[in-house]
């Protein structure tokens, strides 16, 4: 049974700080590419950042130099260091696990149920 645990989400004032995490269960977590994705009210879903099986990164303009994603295989765990926060970053944040097989071809897609991040005074 694969799983996948958000926590660390909450209220912040603007200029604030979170890290949000993420666990990981039921998957070898080492060959899966991780990402961190939002969702506000009324609005699509779109990704934050990304970290691949490699350790590449990649990250959404809005978020470049103030958003941090790392990950630590031995601990099957995700996180993303958010900085500087403001109030368009408020948005439920969802964990992804994606693994892609030899070919590039998406094979398994794993999503977590979420965690609320508000940005306000």
């Amino acid at each position: 049974q694969v799983e996948l645990v958000e926590s660390g989400g909450g209220l912040v004032q603007p200029g604030g700080s979170l890290r949000l995490s993420c666990t990981a269960s039921g998957i070898t977590f080492s060959i899966y590419d991780m990402g961190w994705y939002r969702q506000a009210p009324g609005k699509e879903r779109d990704l934050v950042a990304y970290i691949t099986s490699g350790g590449t990164t990649q990250y959404d303009d809005s978020v470049k130099g103030r958003f941090t994603i790392s990950r630590d295989n031995a601990k099957n765990t995700m996180s993303l260091q958010m900085n500087s926060l403001k109030p368009e970053d408020t948005a439920v944040y969802y964990c992804s696990a994606k693994y892609y097989n030899d070919y590039d071809i998406l094979k398994n897609d794993y999503w977590g149920q979420g965690t609320q991040v508000t940005v306000s005074s």
